[in-house]
């Protein structure tokens, strides 16, 4: 495994596994939540030492870009309760874009070393916008409990 932690200057991020922000767009767009970025981007890192990125959401849309490594499997729910399982590979899938408002996780899978991962989030990230998901969050759909688990604190 290449070390990107190393190479990218990546520190710890609060999901899990490691990133680093590369782009802040000069341009402001004016959001419910105040003034952003009209897009940011960073390189984030799962590896074997931190497998899986916790539940959460934001505003704002974000495409996935896998870069190296995995595959990983990212787990989405919408408001509803539909839950997706969008497994990014290379050489097959790897491009999820993930709607403002929509919970995600991700974890690898199967012998995965490792998956680094561009993000780009529009309207630019702000963590006033972010949030972890907790078990209450999902009290309405005690069906998909035991799936969200592995992804809540």
């Amino acid at each position: 495994m290449p070390d990107w932690r190393r190479r990218l200057g990546l520190e710890a991020h609060p999901e899990g596994g490691f990133f680093r922000r590369t782009y802040t767009s000069p341009h402001v767009t004016h959001t419910a939540g105040g003034p952003r970025p009209t897009a940011t981007s960073i390189h984030y890192l799962l590896t074997r030492d931190e497998p899986r990125g916790r539940l959460h959401r934001n505003r704002s849309d974000i495409l996935h870009f896998l870069l190296d490594g995995g595959p990983v499997e990212y787990v989405t729910v919408t408001s509803d309760g539909v839950l997706e399982r969008v497994t990014l590979r290379a050489g097959d899938r790897h491009f999820l874009a993930v709607p403002g408002q929509v919970w995600k996780a991700s974890q690898l899978v199967g012998d995965a070393t490792h998956a680094l991962v561009a993000e780009v989030v529009t309207p630019g990230f702000d963590y006033a916008d972010h949030r972890f998901a907790v078990g209450e969050d999902f009290a309405h759909l005690p069906a998909l409990r035991a799936e969200l688990a592995p992804f809540l604190p």
